[in-house]
């Protein structure tokens, strides 16, 4: 490990000569070879694992890559140099990272652009900064179409519903899922898909529509994707309607349980389901939507 790093300080030593120096080496440019140089110590600071040292020799090759207008290098630079300093600072990586975004927009990378801002998204939402997060994966989205990668695409916007969903934006959820599902349909490999989607609107729908609404919307489903009428997600959540519809929290349960003892429900549906849950409790009191924590067992709902 030490002799990684005294190697990677020789490098760096020898980089910081090399740029203080009025000209390059014989028929050289004194960009070039510093650039060699600060790699090699970058490459060596990663295999020591120090990892602040490690950005910082990435940062300086991306601004020699700049004084050589080699863009797309210096681009590569700066995301090596976010990997290295994300490990412990995501603010400077998010920074270098969009550094990155706006040499490759100008270049017209538009694909490696939004594939910045999509790694950009994902550290928000590792961190539970669901807005920021819902701000660059919407980015990421309009990039990734503007290239034509609609399946990329897509996968953003999934995100965005998923998270509108858990910040009380149901409507624009349901848009959402809508929109991926009718996407999906179109794709011979994606058909499959588009159930599922069509499940999670549904459950968004029950969030806040009365019962008879949620009813025309399963029906506006069947007609999206024709695979969805009798299918075990078209039957629970006409199952669920009915149960709203009755007030019956009993019956609720029962249908979750039904469906979970074969595809196991997921978290994010589990915690939509709870709200829908809520909202017969909250017609039989007669009141209007409460609050409530998370503090309900998955098994409670079921």
């Amino acid at each position: 490990m030490s002799d990684y790093a005294a190697k990677a300080d020789d490098y760096r030593k020898q980089a910081e000569k090399k740029l203080k120096s009025l000209l390059g080496g014989f028929f050289g440019n004194k960009h070039e070879e510093a650039a060699e140089l600060l790699e090699k110590a970058a490459n060596n600071y990663k295999l020591a694992k120090m990892w602040p040292e490690c950005s910082d020799m990435y940062e300086k090759l991306a601004q020699c890559y700049v004084k050589m207008d080699s863009k797309h290098e210096a681009a590569g630079a700066l995301v090596e140099a976010a990997k290295a300093t994300g490990k412990n600072d995501t603010v400077r990586a998010q920074n270098l990272l969009k550094q990155a975004v706006s040499i490759y927009t100008d270049m017209g990378r538009l694909n490696m652009a939004a594939r910045q801002l999509k790694e950009i998204a994902e550290q928000n939402e590792k961190a539970g900064q669901k807005e920021e997060a819902i701000q660059f994966y919407a980015e990421a989205a309009d990039l990734f179409e503007t290239e034509g990668s609609n399946s990329e695409a897509t996968k953003c916007k999934l995100k965005i519903a998923e998270f509108s969903a858990e910040m009380g934006r149901y409507s624009k959820a349901v848009e959402l899922f809508e929109d991926a599902a009718r996407r999906a349909v179109e794709n011979n490999l994606l058909k499959y898909s588009a159930r599922g989607y069509l499940l999670q609107a549904g459950i968004c729908c029950l969030v806040y529509m009365r019962p008879d609404d949620v009813a025309t919307k399963l029906d506006k489903y069947r007609s999206i994707d024709l695979q969805f009428d009798g299918s075990r997600e078209c039957t629970l959540l006409d199952g669920l309607v009915e149960a709203r519809r009755e007030q019956d929290e009993s019956r609720f349960a029962t249908v979750l349980a039904e469906y979970d003892a074969i595809t196991r429900l997921d978290a994010w549906k589990v915690k939509i389901l709870r709200e829908a849950k809520k909202k017969i409790e909250e017609d039989a009191l007669g009141v209007g939507p409460g609050g409530g924590g998370d503090d309900e067992d998955e098994e409670d709902l079921l």
